[in-house]
């Protein structure tokens, strides 16, 4: 049974998926290169527990529970020497995946399963940098990871379905809904969501309507929660624009290229809410989005 989990990476998935495993009993240690970093970590999660007192989702002691089980550490080998699973949530970049699981793989016990958090890389791809591609899989949460429910199980070519089965276990444990399903390009959630948002970027480069716009037609119209250009500031441009990229290069179909739009404001560090400006502006300290000066007269 799983107890000790290790969390590599304490951006903005990493910090979530420590907080939820921690909040659900198991001794969790986040390790992040960065010291600032892993001190900003600590800091969402205390803010987020907060959060959930107020609407009387957990007790106060349930959070002082849940922080004595966190530990950080700024050494990946460190961190990984007792862990029973890993799971990486570095950014979606394949060369700093592959050096991450390579580390990983030579540091954790021979036992242990390493999952990672991506979005769109290859868990084949990925399993193949490790001595034991059997124990690599897909847990890939959804962001705000302590609110959503869904968690997307990609098996790898070679994962053993004992490891796939322990991690719908292990994912219904945390109170979340787990979806198996295999390694392609995206797998279900991106190879969907992301064209649809990159639709909606050059229905806007095209001048077929404005931001406001789309984005109210895809909430009033279709029942949406948050329209998808608001979507895309939220994940970050560079983020969608990676995942396009896999998508494109994994299938060579037309339909997946990205919008020159979205690839130029990424050239551009227009990123969304992470840099304050993306289709939309955001002020520090305000949950307000307004409509980026750039796009106010399409």
């Amino acid at each position: 049974m799983i107890k000790k989990v290790c969390v590599i990476g304490a951006g903005t998935m990493g910090n979530g998926i420590a907080h939820v495993f921690a909040q659900h009993g198991f001794g969790v240690t986040l390790a992040d290169i960065n010291p600032a970093q892993l001190q900003k970590a600590l800091a969402t999660i205390h803010k987020n527990m907060d959060r959930q007192i107020a609407k009387a989702e957990i007790t106060e002691a349930q959070k002082t529970a849940a922080l004595a089980a966190l530990t950080t550490s700024t050494s990946i080998a460190d961190a990984v020497q007792q862990a029973q699973l890993v799971v990486e949530a570095a950014a979606e970049n394949l060369t700093l995946k592959l050096e991450i699981f390579k580390q990983i793989d030579a540091a954790a016990p021979k036992d242990c399963i390493l999952a990672t958090n991506t979005s769109s890389i290859s868990i084949t791809t990925i399993a193949a940098a490790t001595k034991r591609p059997e124990h690599v899989i897909g847990m890939h949460f959804m962001n705000p990871v302590p609110v959503m429910k869904l968690v997307e199980i990609i098996n790898g070519y070679a994962t053993d379905k004992a490891v796939t089965n322990t991690i719908v276990d292990l994912s219904l444990q945390l109170g979340k809904t787990p979806c198996v399903v295999n390694d392609y390009p995206g797998f279900v959630a991106n190879r969907i969501l992301m064209p649809m948002i990159n639709e909606a970027i050059c229905s806007l480069y095209e001048g077929v309507a404005g931001v406001q716009e789309i984005d109210t037609v895809m909430k009033l119209g279709m029942a949406h929660p948050m329209g998808p250009l608001q979507l895309a500031d939220f994940i970050g441009l560079d983020v969608c624009l990676s995942i396009l990229n896999v998508l494109y290069d994994g299938f060579k179909q037309p339909k997946y290229a990205p919008c020159p739009l979205l690839v130029n404001m990424v050239a551009a560090g227009k990123l969304g809410i992470k840099s304050g400006e993306g289709f939309y502006t955001y002020t520090v300290g305000s949950k307000a989005a307004v409509v980026s000066s750039r796009f106010a007269t399409i």
